[in-house]
């Protein structure tokens, strides 16, 4: 079973990584200068995408319906997402929403694009990798372990 998820989150994945160029190249495109840093955006996409592939994967062995999965991205996914630091800085959030911003696989692949586009900042890079791989770490285990008991059942 771990090969079966691991085959389909790794696909889904490199997928996540080649998208994760579009934007970036819109962005030159306007106007912004290329950094050598660069290079590693697709390889964030890549984690990023890894992580919440797999939560998708252990999501739909959870959920009754398709329609469920309405509720998981009003209720979680959207969240997280205005609470990454994309729109607006985390220090205009109130103080709880900087802490959600913590544990929030976004705002980690947000802060790694930002800084491979202007400039790396060592330590805090290597807490937000740390935090990409936890969270796709956790995901690959919950989504191996609930997909084995709703295919073997």
């Amino acid at each position: 079973m771990h090969e079966l998820v691991t085959a389909e989150a790794c696909w889904t994945a490199a997928r996540a990584g080649v998208y994760g160029c579009v934007p970036l190249s819109v962005a030159i495109a306007f106007g912004l200068d290329p950094s050598p840093g660069m290079v590693i955006v697709p390889l964030v996409g890549f984690l990023t995408g890894l992580g919440f592939t797999l939560f998708g994967i252990w999501i739909s062995s959870l959920v009754p319906s398709i329609n469920s999965f309405d509720y998981i991205i009003s209720g979680l996914l959207t969240p997280l997402f205005l609470v990454a630091g994309t729109f607006f800085p985390l220090s205009a959030l109130p103080p709880w929403a900087q802490y959600v911003a913590a544990v929030n696989p976004l705002y980690h692949c947000v802060e790694l694009v930002r800084h491979a586009a202007f400039g790396f900042r060592p330590l805090a890079d290597l807490g937000h990798v740390a935090g990409l791989v936890i969270f796709a770490a956790l995901m690959w285990l919950l989504a191996v372990r609930f997909m084995r008991r709703c295919l073997i059942d």
